[in-house]
């Protein structure tokens, strides 16, 4: 079997296995979040921090939620690396620095495990499990209770109410997230990930000096990395370490993880407006940009361009040979089109326009399925963009679900999809004007220049992956990707969760026959062609500097 069919073999299977969990798992999902009943261990939660699950918040105290929580998170996981010399456990690392425990505070509470450190090196294992591993379950709930928030303002009328927050979060990490990583875990225990709490081991010569291993709960931590789309490994190598991904099938589960909760919450959304067709629309959209992003990565990687890559059947640097090009290709995609940024290869080694194809998913805001909850989100704000531009092309007010998309909404929704972009290039434009920055990039040039375009495409859309050539752990990144962090993250849901109550407090209008019909695959073309022209005017400059430029000169 040649490496191109066991590819596309591989992306068959791999949907396959999603169209099966498509409908239980997002039907199952709707029926969590408009429960009215609560759990015993959840109504313990509600009693420890205070809350009053049944009480409706309007979009403000909604959004007050979100930040609160989300900023006690981040204040607790510094002080946690702070004093992690003083822990158990700690396998004698010492506290982390101020810089890099900012920036990974940040990074881990906003849901996107950008890591400037190496996990075996630095992270003991309580900081890992107590901090890193127990943020990966909130941060997640986080962007699922967001969405759901935004699809209850389709949902409803006449009311600014869109549910609660703690209610929303809780349910989130006990019936979806707890339950599916538990099940994941013991299938990658079952194939061989570790899970322990093991010392550091020498394990002999290696290059002149001892080669030391250590041991975590890394099967718990591998499953709700994945399954939250979070990233965060607990080695450097992420997944493409044995101890964290151990063969083909664990490779491939691990894709399945961070894709089948974005993907099954489009008919999660679909249910909760009364309209599964709605739902459907949505999944073929985010389907039809994943499966053609893939299908171009594995050109770019496949293309035979000289002797050394015709030998080799593909571009094999930087690759897990136990991989190769087509599932490193599947995951590189699937993992910067959602907010996951865990790697089984190594990006910067890509091909320049394999390269430009991970920034490119950035880049579009991670929608194709995107992030647990903010790729439903981000793709519902596209969608109103679209249902804006089709519009005016006839010279009518826009509707989308029954409701008016007026210049409130318009506006709401326009200053979301420009506050990702103006983060990514600015940020990038004073790294390469200011003196230092530049000493960072382990090479010079158009890669150069992609090593750091690629670091805040990721920190300001919450992915977490890099171009490894960049040092990151200095006091200007470390600072900047929290700052793009943290502002690409909250700054959006304070425009998501505004357009959600606007939407609320409206009567449906009833559909005529000049209403759009979002349910029909004009309008998935029209959405697709939105995302890609709208992108394209955005970041076509930059990545004409850098991975495009790399790729017509190679």
């Amino acid at each position: 079997m040649g490496p191109v069919l066991a590819g596309a073999l591989q992306l068959l299977a791999l949907m396959g296995a999603l169209a099966l969990a498509h409908v239980p798992l997002g039907t199952y999902m709707a029926k969590v979040y408009a429960s009215d009943k609560h759990w015993r261990v959840e109504k313990w939660i509600y009693r420890g921090i205070g809350a009053d699950p049944g009480t409706e918040m309007r979009w403000t105290a909604y959004l007050r939620g979100v930040l609160a929580f989300s900023a006690v998170s981040v204040v607790f996981l510094y002080l946690l690396q702070r004093v992690q010399g003083v822990l158990p456990l700690s396998l004698g690392f010492k506290a982390v620095d101020p810089g890099q425990a900012f920036n990974t505070a940040a990074s881990f509470v906003t849901n996107t495990n950008w890591q400037s450190y190496y996990g075996e090196q630095a992270m003991g294992h309580v900081v890992q499990t107590a901090g890193l591993a127990v943020q990966n379950f909130v941060s997640a709930a986080v962007g699922m209770a967001v969405a759901v928030a935004l699809v209850r303002g389709f949902a409803r009328s006449r009311t600014g109410e869109l549910g609660n927050f703690w209610s929303d979060m809780v349910r989130g990490v006990t019936r979806i997230l707890l339950p599916g990583a538990f099940v994941a875990a013991i299938v990658l225990v079952a194939c061989g990930v570790i899970q322990n709490f093991s010392g550091i081991h020498e394990v002999g010569q290696f290059l002149g000096g001892q080669q030391q291993w250590n041991g975590g709960a890394v099967a718990s931590q591998e499953a709700i990395k994945e399954l939250g789309t979070n990233g965060g490994g607990y080695f450097n190598a992420n997944s493409a370490h044995p101890f964290e991904n151990p063969t083909p099938f664990t490779n491939l589960f691990e894709i399945f993880l961070l894709l089948v909760i974005p993907f099954a919450l489009t008919r999660t959304f679909g249910i909760m407006v009364g309209s599964v067709k709605q739902g459907y629309a949505i999944l073929a959209t985010m389907a039809t940009v994943w499966v053609g992003f893939v299908a171009l990565m594995m050109w770019a990687e496949f293309a035979h361009h000289g002797p050394a890559f015709q030998l080799a059947h593909g571009a094999m640097e930087g690759k897990e040979v136990r991989f190769g090009v087509g599932s490193s290709s599947i995951f590189a995609v699937s993992t910067t089109l959602t907010s996951t940024g865990a790697v089984d290869s190594f990006h910067s080694s890509f091909t320049g326009l394999g390269g430009g194809i991970t920034m490119l998913g950035m880049m579009l805001g991670e929608i194709a399925p995107g992030g647990t909850g903010s790729g439903l989100y981000g793709m519902l704000i596209m969608a109103v963009i679209a249902v804006f531009i089709a519009g005016l092309m006839v010279g009518r007010t826009p509707e989308y679900l029954g409701k008016k998309i007026g210049s409130r909404e318009i506006k709401l929704a326009a200053c979301y999809i420009l506050i990702t972009p103006a983060l990514v290039l600015i940020f990038t434009a004073a790294s390469m004007a200011l003196p230092t920055p530049p000493h960072s990039m382990l090479n010079s040039a158009a890669h150069g220049f992609s090593e750091v375009l690629y670091a805040f495409t990721s920190a300001s859309n919450n992915n977490g992956s890099a171009f490894a050539g960049l040092n990151a752990n200095t006091d200007w990144f470390n600072t900047t990707t929290g700052l793009a962090m943290i502002l690409g993250r909250f700054l959006p849901m304070v425009f998501v969760l505004a357009l959600a109550g606007s939407l609320a407090e409206q009567t449906p209008v009833p559909a005529t026959a000049g209403t759009l019909r979002t349910e029909k695959p004009l309008f998935t073309g029209l959405l697709v062609g939105a995302i890609l022209i709208i992108t394209g005017l955005t970041y076509f400059p930059a990545l004409a500097l850098g991975p495009l430029a790399e790729g017509l000169a190679s």
